[in-house]
């Protein structure tokens, strides 16, 4: 199956994005500090991903990183950077002699560096948004009647972080394919649940644990929700579940505690808020 691929820009392109040359971004490419795809003329074809992976290269290098400790970083990056998912939390530094990545609650380290750089990807995000709305656009009119959800999922997935507006309608249409796709109405659940439009976030949710009931993230996620609309009772029953489903839910003996000390069970309260401690700070 061959996947979708929106988020594609040329050369010339990227240069105006990174604030390179051409023969630069070129020259990065065949250095191979990352591995773009090629077109039907042999013509590099970038992604987002590599244009966050092009930005850090630019940094490292300008820091005076040699270029194939560059390449040992970007290496490890290209393959542990999450996909399906949106970049916007990934934040690349060079701390001391490490070069670290954190993405959300993890941190790794991809090699070692100096100097000191942060390279948020949520501004470049913003630059490659009209970009990625003129492909999504352009593929939404396209004969796209055999694609599957799995497709449509991966679209949509490519599109949160530059065009979310355009996620939710490759989601929906995923979900047209087969109403069973549980990512499909977790992701989907989750832009609703940012946009404030919280009970259809419910719906996904619940609909997602009807397929997979057990399943702590869309437990997690329903709980959230059911705590914004003010059913706290009923969002401490969803902790309780997604606790019981994933011991180490460390998120969701925090968010327990709480409630339950906004309930005045101070005693129940301090018991999650050790357990909560003791995952996230085990010393």
């Amino acid at each position: 199956m061959i996947l979708p691929e929106v988020k594609v820009y040329d050369a010339r392109t990227v240069a105006k994005l990174l604030d390179l040359s051409v023969d630069r971004v070129r020259s990065y490419a065949r250095a191979g500090f990352l591995t773009p795809d090629r077109g039907p003329r042999g013509e590099f074809r970038f992604s987002f991903q590599d244009l966050v992976l092009l930005r850090t290269a630019k940094g490292l290098l300008a820091a005076r990183i040699p270029p194939q400790k560059v390449r040992r970083a970007l290496r490890n990056l290209k393959r542990q950077l999450p996909t399906g998912r949106p970049l916007t939390g990934v934040r690349i530094s060079a701390e001391g002699d490490r070069v670290v990545v954190r993405d959300g609650d993890a941190v790794w380290d991809a090699d070692s560096g100096q100097g000191h750089l942060d390279f948020g990807v949520a501004a470049l995000a913003e630059r490659v948004a009209p970009h990625a709305r003129r492909a999504a656009t352009a593929t939404f009119e396209r004969d796209t009647k055999d694609w599957s959800a799995d497709e449509w999922y991966e679209l949509g997935a490519d599109l949160e972080t530059t065009a979310p507006e355009h996620a939710v309608e490759a989601y929906r249409r995923a979900l047209d394919s087969d109403p069973d796709h549980v990512e499909t109405r977790l992701n989907l659940g989750r832009l609703l649940h940012e946009q404030g439009k919280l009970h259809a976030a419910e719906a996904h949710y619940r609909l997602a644990l009807s397929v997979r009931p057990g399943d702590t993230t869309a437990l997690f996620n329903l709980a959230v929700v059911l705590e914004d609309l003010g059913r706290s009772e009923q969002a401490i029953q969803t902790y309780l579940h997604a606790i019981q489903s994933e011991p180490a839910c460390a998120d969701a003996y925090y968010n327990l505690a709480r409630l339950l000390d906004k309930r005045g069970d101070s005693a129940a309260a301090l018991r999650y808020l050790k357990v909560y401690r003791k995952l996230t700070d085990p010393k």
